[in-house]
């Protein structure tokens, strides 16, 4: 064949992807890779200091290399699928992938902004199997405008680019696809081209930009691609340790009971425990809060302050996991809980320890749970039901008249005082009780009611609100122990008030309380208030040594007398605490952060997500001073013990509720 035949030839071969197609592919792709661009470049400018145009290329690269072959990978389809059934499959699956896309790209964003740290697949999951939680959580953040900002590219995925086409067509007078034409030749071969090439370009987005850029990997990487790295890394890290797991669970408390002996005296208890309340808003312990114009520090809490005073407060008290319904397990169960959303989500099934309503019940106390929360959130009346407690107040038996909604899923706390007056009344005359209260008030979105009025703790807005929320809380403990004084109950009465987390606002990048492995996040305020100890209520007693919220299922218990048969409990009381305990915690996610604390050094692993962290408390209270970052000898084998230990313990955990 001449070169002129050949010339012609390829030209009156059909191209590869019709015009329809192109501009069909184009039409999505290019408004959604501008769409996530942009949203990426929001978060990078909203970091602290400034960023270099080099150093936002590299923050991007990820994002531009997983857009660029999430477009080969689809012109590579389109070029193959040509006959009617297999374009209208195909199109039917580059919408539905459009709309993932752009709603990954908008929930990743939101959530970053909200909390400073990355979503991962393991709590979409966890939130899609409670769509009504999700679904509270969504109204209290997004205004309607914002709502329908965010439905646009939605909408776009799904109608702009049939529409676009459709118009352009017209006026071009695009023949009609025929649905009995088969590939040109050359698609097959263009599509193992265009999936290498899409493949080659997933694996340059999967870096992460070098630690010099100062951001975290799951920051630096494309949003799915970050989700997808995160799950292969998890499945390689749960092989780093191998621990006997029947051992483990042949030693969790399940068949223990209380025995009385001499000392026994069956007083009532109540557990007070503080919505999101971090020990440095909270009067008694050191504050890093702004002082006002004498130069004093500003009160938030002072009755909590007052009582401090003629109580037994834990000054070094922590969280184990810093979420509420773990926290609550901690607590009533006395066993390290999970950290996992899908094995929180289990303890409406089961909890592999005898609790202390239980334990109480069975000495003949009522047993009562109030909350200011509605019921669902976490399925918290099953996991109640599980604690053992007889009785269950949440949000929904209570008269909301007169009384403000805190946030998306609690009023403010002064709406338990009236259930209780009744249920005291019901049942005080009838033996010994537990009673429990977990107030909401302090939850993010920090709503203020009005009821005791605002102060000025902070510049920051928001801080500010939190702060104000943490000294309504102060007025409902003030409230609730003046309603037992009322009632005849308070002398004897033991008090526990515990925090159940704390609450961060960016002092390390981080919101809220999840992902939050540092002291605004872990350190908890932790008192224990009994009107019959005559040392205590003489002038106080601090415990310095370090605690945590699995200590008070035996303090409890010691105080009342009885001895534990039948198992133990991981905790001690708090009066004996060892000096040299380590405490472990773990942020609320599959594979974010673990942190041990020992004597004044706190360790944070990672995962790989950012570099390992080691802080001295003693000498660097607010963890800005990273040591790792030029580590002695003795600093880096620390770190590496700590690491081993802690990976060890997590699995330990893990195995306790088959996770």
């Amino acid at each position: 064949m001449s070169d002129l035949a050949a010339t012609r030839a390829r030209q009156q071969r059909p191209p590869l992807l019709d015009a329809r197609a192109r501009v069909y592919l184009l039409a999505l792709l290019a408004p959604l890779f501008v769409y996530d661009l942009t949203l990426k470049l929001v978060r990078i400018q909203a970091r602290p200091g400034e960023t270099g145009p080099l150093a936002m290329l590299q923050l991007l690269r990820s994002d531009i290399m997983f857009d660029l072959g999430y477009a080969l990978l689809w012109v590579g389809l389109f070029i193959v699928a040509r006959r009617a059934l297999a374009r209208r499959a195909t199109v039917v699956a580059f919408h539905a992938a459009g709309l993932l896309f752009a709603a990954i790209s908008t929930t990743t964003h939101f959530y970053y902004q909200d909390t400073g740290s990355a979503l991962s697949l393991d709590l979409i999951f966890y939130y899609l199997s409670a769509p009504g939680e999700i679904q509270s959580v969504l109204a209290s953040r997004v205004s309607p405008a914002v709502a329908a900002l965010a439905a646009l590219p939605l909408l776009y995925a799904l109608l702009g680019p049939a529409t676009i086409a459709r118009v352009l067509g017209r006026r071009r007078n695009w023949t009609p696809q025929n649905s009995s034409r088969r590939p040109v030749r050359g698609s097959w071969p263009s599509l193992a081209a265009a999936l290498l090439a899409s493949a080659g370009l997933f694996l340059f987005a999967l870096p992460a930009a070098p630690e010099s850029i100062g951001a975290s990997a799951s920051f630096t990487r494309a949003p799915v691609v970050n989700m997808v790295s995160a799950e292969v890394e998890e499945a390689a890290y749960e092989s780093q340790v191998d621990i006997d797991e029947e051992a483990v669970r042949q030693e969790l408390p399940r068949d223990t009971n209380l025995a009385p002996t001499p000392r026994t005296d069956k007083r009532n208890v109540v557990l007070i425990q503080l919505e999101s309340t971090r020990a440095r808003s909270v009067t008694p312990y050191e504050s890093v809060t702004p002082s006002d114009e004498d130069g004093e520090e500003p009160e938030i809490t002072p009755f909590l302050d007052r009582l401090a005073q003629q109580s037994l407060v834990a000054e070094n008290a922590y969280t184990t996991v810093p979420h509420t319904t773990n926290s609550l397990t901690a607590i009533n169960c006395g066993i390290s809980p999970p950290s996992t959303p899908r094995a929180t989500d289990g303890l409406a099934e089961d909890i592999p320890s005898r609790c202390l309503p239980k334990l109480l019940g069975e000495q003949g106390y009522n047993t009562a749970f109030f909350q200011s929360a509605t019921e669902n959130f976490e399925s918290r009346r099953e996991v109640v039901d599980n604690f053992g407690y007889d009785d269950f107040y949440p949000l929904e038996s209570m008269d909301k008249e007169g009384y403000e909604r805190a946030n998306y899923f609690s009023y403010e706390d002064d709406i338990m005082l009236d259930p209780s007056r009744q249920w005291l009344q019901q049942n005080a005359d009838e033996g010994p009780f537990l009673a429990t209260y977990l107030t909401g008030t302090a939850h993010d979105d920090y709503g203020v009611p009005e009821r005791y009025g605002m102060k000025q703790f902070s510049e920051d807005p928001l801080l500010n609100r939190y702060q104000n929320t943490v000294r309504y809380q102060d007025f409902f403990v003030r409230n609730l122990i003046q309603q037992y004084k009322d009632a005849g109950l308070y002398e004897d009465t033991v008090f526990v008030i515990t925090g159940d987390h704390g609450e961060a606002f960016g002092e390390h990048g981080r919101f809220q309380h999840d992902k939050v492995p540092y002291e605004e996040g872990v350190r908890i305020p932790m008192m224990v208030h009994d009107p019959q100890n005559q040392r205590w209520m003489g002038g106080g007693a601090r415990v310095e040594e370090l605690a945590n919220q699995l200590n008070l299922l035996p303090s409890i218990t010691g105080l009342l007398g009885y001895r534990i048969e039948g198992g133990e409990y991981p905790g001690g009381v708090l009066w004996d605490l060892p000096e040299d305990r380590t405490l472990n915690f773990a942020c609320w996610g599959s594979r974010d952060c673990i942190a041990s604390l020992k004597g004044d050094k706190k360790y944070i692993y990672n995962y790989g997500d950012s570099p390992d962290e080691l802080y001295d408390l003693s000498r660097d209270p607010l963890e800005e001073n990273n040591l790792l970052d030029d580590p002695s000898d003795d600093e880096r084998r620390l770190a590496e013990d700590r690491r081993e230990k802690l990976l060890t313990w997590r699995a330990k955990v893990e195995a306790i509720y088959g996770d």
